[in-house]
């Protein structure tokens, strides 16, 4: 197999090669595997004429494969905010194959155009004003869309600062009243009901500074 010509795309990267073999398709050289240990196909009529091995044009096809997934996953990102792990099941629903997901997914990370993070913070600004969650309940939720734990608690940390987590606090114990989880603890007595109040605003992820200026607030009413 032999390169019959190379000529530059629309892009920086983009190579349109026809092979010996009648085939002619686009790649970016970004893709190109480890194989290729010179720069010729990256300068358009450099390797015209040049014989191919089967780890090269296996290589050539890989380049290809990915440009077309990375293709696919730009029309994606153009419509939405996407998530690493929900970028991928896409791309792979659409027929392409694992490793080049992988490959155009980590890229478009390092430039920025995927991140875990700012999705993460946006989807959290979109429903802290309206959901009544816990802070735990957002992380599971986050978790649940592909987030890591380190990224949606980061996510979580930069959103809500303390007047955001008091009244998504308030909206929670509505909820909890409404749905009467917390009923059962008005039947102890007072200190008791406090203290089980408490533990289990705690163990929903709410601080204890936060848990705190919600409990003064409740007494300040009564």
């Amino acid at each position: 197999m032999t390169i019959v010509s190379i000529k530059a795309g629309t892009g920086a990267e983009l190579r349109r090669i026809e092979l010996s073999d009648g085939s002619l398709f686009s790649f970016k050289t970004c893709y190109l595997p480890p194989v290729f240990t010179d720069e010729s196909l990256c300068i358009p009529g450099a390797a015209e004429g040049r014989e191919l091995s089967a780890d090269e044009t296996a290589g050539l096809r890989f380049a290809s494969a990915c440009w077309r997934a990375e293709r696919a996953a730009l029309r994606l990102v153009a419509r939405a905010e996407q998530t690493v792990s929900g970028l991928c099941r896409k791309l792979e629903r659409r027929g392409n194959e694992a490793a080049c997901v992988r490959a155009v997914v980590f890229r478009l990370a390092g430039m920025g155009l995927v991140d875990d993070r700012r999705f993460a913070r946006l989807w959290l600004e979109t429903r802290l004003g309206r959901r009544r969650d816990s802070p735990r309940r957002l992380l599971s939720a986050l978790r649940g869309r592909g987030i890591g734990r380190e990224d949606a608690a980061a996510a979580l940390r930069l959103v809500l600062n303390a007047d955001a987590e008091l009244a998504l606090l308030g909206r929670f114990m509505e909820k909890q009243r409404r749905l009467r989880g917390f009923r059962a603890a008005g039947a102890m007595p007072a200190a008791d009901a406090r203290r089980s109040l408490r533990l289990s605003l705690k163990s929903e992820g709410f601080s204890p500074e936060v848990i705190q200026r919600f409990c003064d607030e409740q007494e300040d009413d009564t």
